[in-house]
This record gives structure tokens, sequence and C-alpha cells, in this order.
């Protein structure tokens, strides 16, 4: 039987008249936001399917927006974000498309990172690509995040540095362009990793970048 989050029984306290299209909205852009890890200074967002065709009128482009921005999912100032936000270039595209998610959405920041991601429902979310390269990173872990080049040895480095300070390692997903190419390590962590580990994996050679994300609330 498939387990079911609290998300699932009780709807998360938010600023919106939907779930998924509110609160999922604000989280998405929250775990973008985090991902990044910089400045947004531009970001398109492109909106797909059911976001696209309805997700004006629940609020979705504003709660994108908060998101990106760092606004909380319960930020009574998400419904006024368009007047709040003067220095950021933001624009919106509206697209259908089969193969994606009902809830789904690109975001483009600083023409320099795409990150893809759905809705699910119930406030919960799903990041399923980052540049390119597949992902599986739905906020319930503290996420380390790696751009490496492909080379063997790479896993049992990372993994044998978060061994060595005694985390567990909740799942491990990798993806690359080629042998020998650009790869991708997400690792989710049962509880965050210190910043003098972080360190030592930027240090790894051929690492070209690293994130430690947080997970949701």
């Amino acid at each position: 039987m498939e387990q079911k989050s609290i998300f699932s029984v009780i709807s998360p306290i938010m600023a919106g008249p939907s779930s998924s299209h509110t609160a999922g909205a604000v989280r998405l852009g929250l775990m973008a936001r985090n991902i990044y890890g910089k400045e947004v200074k531009k970001i398109k967002f492109i909106l797909y399917n059911s976001f696209a065709t309805t997700g004006f009128g629940h609020g979705t482009d504003k709660g994108l927006l908060a998101g990106i921005l760092g606004y909380s999912v319960d930020d009574a100032d998400i419904k006024n974000i368009f007047n709040i936000v003067k220095d950021v270039d933001y624009s919106f595209e509206y697209l259908q498309d089969i193969s994606r998610h009902p809830n789904s959405v690109d975001f483009i920041i600083n023409n320099e990172m795409t990150i893809s991601g759905d809705s699910v429902g119930a406030g919960e979310i799903r990041i399923n690509n980052i540049n390119g390269f597949s992902a599986n990173i739905d906020g319930s872990y503290d996420t380390l995040i790696l751009s490496y080049k492909d080379k063997p040895g790479m896993i049992s480095t990372v993994s044998s540095l978060i061994q060595k300070q005694k985390i567990n390692i909740a799942s491990l997903h990798c993806d690359r362009a080629s042998k020998g190419g650009t790869a991708t390590m997400y690792v989710a962590l049962d509880i965050p990793i210190g910043d003098e580990v972080l360190e030592k994996v930027r240090q790894i050679k051929d690492v070209f970048y690293t994130a430690n994300i947080r997970k949701l609330k």
C-alpha cells in the first residue's frame, strides 16, 4: 500500500486558494531558489498544462515568483507580490505539452540555470530536471547536489566523506551526459551535512558545482 504523507491529509497553511496551484507553486520556487543558490535578478517561468490554463486564477504566477524570491508559503504578501517586486526582471510563458505533468513549470534563472518541477498535489512538489540532467528531489530530505566530471570512484569518494560524519544516506541518484562527460549526483540525507564536509566535497578534483539543499518545511 502506498504511504500517504501528512500533506495528503492536511493541506499546508498557505496564502492562496489551492494547495497544488498556490502552495505547490511557492514550494517549487523556494526549491529552485535553493538549488540555484545565488541572487536571482532575471527569471522566466514557463508554465505547462493546468498551471498554464488555470494557474492565473489560483495565483500560481504569484506563488512561483514569491517562492523564487524566498517568501514562505504562508506569507500574506504573496497576493500583492507583483506590486512589491521592483528590482527583478521576470516573465511568464504558457504552454501545453502532454508529455509534462499537469502542474509543471520550468525556471530559467539568470539565463544560466534551468530547473524543472511539478506540483504533485496537496502542496507536495518534485524537482525532476536541472540543466538537462534528471533529478528526483521532493524537499522531504536535506540533499547534497554535485556536478562533476564523470570518472570512476566519484560516488565512493563522496559517500565516504558522508559516512565519516556518521550521516545516513537515504537515497542516491546519478545522471551523466556521456561517459567521461559532465555528471550529476543527488544525495538525500537523514540529517544535514556540516560546512566542513561540504567544503571537502567542493575540494574533490573535477567537482564543478555543489549545493547543500535543506528540506522544505
